[in-house]
């Protein structure tokens, strides 16, 4: 229920802040792509940081939940200051109050994702429930993504006689921000509150001798050097930089390209909620019969074709705006709907892979670091506000698109230039992605020796920190490639 947390935000982040400060505000694309960039690679930084801390917590609460109560005050308050920002301020001072805000509000809700996460290997090693849980996290994950964009669409953007265009009004992006961050607090501490007794009951970290930042910094980059995770992170960052991508222009894409009304644009965003509900199905039952990377492949190639194909056919002429608009919004929406079901699929595949890369590096290192691990699967997620925005704000700079623009009054050739260099753009991501991705080699039966060589010979984690003990992992079981 937590990650309706993250999904309200990660959805609001990199699908409606540009479109409030380039085309309510009136900030260059280029500025607001900037902030958000910065703020990028500052949660690159903090984020495995955070992973590493959360592994080693010992607490009454256990080592995740109490950076889970700590999280949800702040990140509701930083989702509120971002869609009512100061009036009146200039381009460069919003900038830099987009940039903290941006910021202080990433690191916040990484203080909740990440410990929250980081429960899946601690709750089943089982290779296929795995999986189940991960798919009903991008669920609810998406239910409360979705849920912020039917509400924005279908009540809060309403068209006034200031703003004839509902995606432009102001007034809705400010209540946007006061919803969202009742939503946010409510499902982080109902998660918290929920998850306390099986928080309390997972085993605990070994008690360890003082360490120094450099032997932190050495465990921390051995346990990330893992061939495995740095393939599914390369896959990750691209993917989510694709989506991420998708996510911010498809605002620009219904409102220019397609002229939708806020309405349409409303209908269009219920083809997550049907493509999640598809995926809860089809995501562990394909992963038990194919295996978790096939799934991911096939599901990132079928995605990425179906999300471009509307585009691809307005190219050739084939697919253009009609009026009355019923027809083109039916037709949109059943693609969009096939391009949601392979794009979730293709992320519950990818954290279901990175639980699975927790005992393969136990059995390397003797360490369990499930919170380092999903520490970049959250870095991944960011990347879709993160690169994602920079991608479109630079796409929107090379497109001379303006700010302030009135639908129906933008240049054909300034769409045209647009939608020229979006196609390509976004081809290159996932083929890019997909290659990174052939490179993961754990399988179900790779796994299943992981975890019986874990529970034989070492992880000696639960025992250990009840004696007190470092914990320690036989030479035996180290893997021989």
């Amino acid at each position: 229920m937590g990650s309706l947390a993250e999904g309200a935000q990660t959805v609001a982040f990199g699908s409606y802040l540009l479109i409030f400060y380039n085309q309510v505000m009136g900030v260059p694309a280029a500025t607001v792509s900037a902030a958000l960039m910065v703020s990028l690679l500052v949660d690159a930084i903090s984020n495995p940081v955070l992973g590493h801390v959360s592994d080693n917590m010992r607490s009454r609460w256990g080592r995740r939940h109490p950076f889970m109560y700590a999280a949800a005050l702040p990140t509701a308050l930083c989702f509120w200051l971002m869609f009512n920002p100061p009036q009146g301020w200039s381009n460069d001072a919003l900038f830099w109050y987009i940039l903290a805000v941006a910021t202080l509000g990433r690191l916040s809700i990484n203080l909740y994702e990440l410990p929250s996460a980081a429960l899946t290997p601690e709750l089943s090693d089982d290779y296929d429930e795995r999986t189940s849980l991960m798919t009903w996290r991008y669920f609810f994950g998406y239910v409360g993504g979705l849920g912020i964009a039917t509400l924005l669409f279908f009540v809060l953007l309403r068209p006034t006689s200031a703003h004839p265009v509902g995606q432009l009004n102001p007034q809705g992006y400010h209540q946007l921000g006061i919803v969202g961050a009742v939503l946010i607090f409510c499902a982080i501490l109902l998660c918290a509150w929920g998850t306390q007794a099986r928080g309390r009951a997972a085993p605990q970290p070994p008690i360890r001798a003082q360490q120094s930042a450099g032997q932190h910094v050495r465990e921390l980059l051995r346990t990330l050097n893992h061939r495995g995770f740095l393939a599914l992170l390369a896959f990750g960052i691209l993917k989510f930089s694709a989506m991420g991508l998708y996510a911010s222009m498809a605002v620009y894409l219904g409102t220019y390209v397609w002229e939708l009304t806020a309405k349409s644009m409303g209908l269009l965003a219920f083809d997550g909620v049907i493509a999640a509900l598809v995926a809860l199905f089809v995501a562990p039952r394909a992963a038990k019969r194919f295996g978790k990377r096939a799934v991911a492949i096939g599901a990132a190639v079928l995605g990425a074709t179906f999300g471009l194909t509307p585009l691809l056919l307005r190219q050739l002429g084939l697919f253009l705006p009609v009026d009355p608009e019923g027809p083109l919004v039916l037709t949109l929406f059943a693609l969009a709907t096939i391009y949601g079901m392979f794009s979730a699929t293709s992320q519950i595949m990818t954290s279901a892979m990175i639980a699975d890369v927790v005992e393969d590096s136990m059995v390397r290192t003797g360490r369990h670091a499930a919170g380092t691990f999903f520490a970049a699967n959250a870095f991944m997620k960011t990347c879709t506000s993160g690169f994602g925005v920079l991608g479109a704000g630079l796409l929107l700079s090379l497109a001379d698109f303006p700010a302030k623009a009135v639908p129906g009054q933008v240049p054909a050739a300034v769409i045209d230039r647009m939608v020229g260099l979006y196609i390509p753009a976004m081809a290159m991501l996932w083929a890019i992605a997909i290659v990174f991705l052939s490179f993961y080699r754990i399988d179900r039966a790779r796994h299943e020796e992981n975890v019986r060589r874990v529970r034989e010979n070492g992880v000696v984690e639960d025992l250990s920190a009840r004696a007190g003990e470092p914990a320690k992992l036989s030479p035996a079981i180290l893997p021989t490639s």
